[in-house]
C-alpha cells in the first residue's frame, strides 16, 4: 500500500467531500483551507473571501488502488473547472478551482490533463483551474468533516450534494 495526497479546490468541500468519500482507494478525506496569507483561519473568515483561502480537501489515497489520473477525471467531471471562483450558487475565491499538488509528478499530470481537456473542448470555456504547489493546508473545524452523512436530509444535501452523487455513480459506473 502506496499512501499519496493531494489537495483539490473544486467549490463547497461539503459537496466534494461527499463525491471522493465514494470512490475506491481513497483512503481519507480531510477538509480544510489552503492558499491563502491567515494563519489557521475560520470558515467564517475564509467564507467572507479576506483570506485568499480555498476550500478545498486534502485526500489521501492508495496509488495502488487508484491513480491520480482517475483522481483527476473525478475531479474535472464533479465541478465546473471553467468559471472562475463560482461553483453553482457558490461565488468567491474560496470556490475556485485549484489543485495544490504535492510534488512534481502531480504537477505534470495536472497540466498534461488540463492541456488535454482544452484540446478535447471538453468545455465551451477553457479551464481556469489553478495548479500550485501545496504550501500550508489548514483542516476545517469538526462540523464540516463528513459532512454530507451527518446531514443528508437537510435541504442543501438533497438538492446539491445528491445530484452530484448521482452524477459520479452514473459517469464513473460506481
Amino acid at each position: 500500500m502506496t499512501i499519496e495526497k493531494v489537495t483539490l479546490g473544486c467549490g463547497c468541500f461539503w459537496c466534494s467531500e461527499a463525491v471522493f468519500r465514494q470512490l475506491s482507494g481513497v483512503t481519507d478525506v480531510f477538509p480544510g483551507y489552503s492558499g491563502g496569507r491567515v494563519v489557521d483561519p475560520t470558515y467564517k473568515q475564509v467564507c467572507s473571501g479576506t483570506t485568499e483561502h480555498a476550500e478545498v480537501l486534502q485526500i489521501e489515497f492508495d496509488s495502488s488502488l487508484i491513480s491520480f489520473k482517475q483522481l483527476l477525471a473525478v475531479f474535472f467531471a464533479t465541478h465546473d473547472p471553467t468559471t472562475l471562483n463560482r461553483q453553482g450558487a457558490d461565488r468567491g475565491t474560496q470556490y475556485r478551482s485549484v489543485v495544490f499538488y504535492h510534488d512534481e509528478q502531480q504537477k505534470i499530470e495536472t497540466e498534461q490533463f488540463i492541456e488535454r481537456l482544452n484540446k478535447d473542448q471538453q468545455w465551451a470555456d477553457p479551464v481556469v483551474t489553478e495548479v500550485k504547489p501545496i504550501d500550508i493546508f489548514y483542516i476545517a473545524e469538526p462540523y464540516h468533516h463528513d459532512y454530507y452523512t451527518a446531514n443528508s436530509g437537510q435541504g442543501y444535501c438533497v438538492s446539491v450534494i445528491e445530484p452530484k452523487l448521482a452524477k459520479l455513480r452514473k459517469d464513473f459506473n460506481l
